[in-house]
């Protein structure tokens, strides 16, 4: 399963953002995925508020099941980065 995080918009900022898109996708989303890949193409911009809300509820429904596809956005690898180190 594949989550395209562009539409939810290109600029992705705040808590109440990211937890109002995670909301909106949780009825579409199979908890029995072998694999949920993170796809962060066309966003623009990424906080680290908005991805906390979003994948931390990812990831308490998937685990380790989550692969985070190849950015070239910085937004992107230095949120990635900021969530990995808490």
């Amino acid at each position: 399963m594949r989550i395209e995080l562009k539409k939810f918009g290109k600029v992705l900022t705040s808590r109440p953002m990211g937890k109002e898109a995670f909301a909106a996708i949780r009825p579409t989303l199979d908890p029995n995925a072998d694999v949920v890949e993170i796809d962060f193409a066309g966003v623009v911009s990424l906080s680290p508020s908005w991805a906390d809300e979003f994948f931390t509820a990812l990831k308490n429904m998937y685990g380790n099941r989550i692969k985070y596809l190849p950015a070239d956005n910085t937004s992107v690898i230095e949120t990635l980065k900021i969530l990995k180190e808490n």
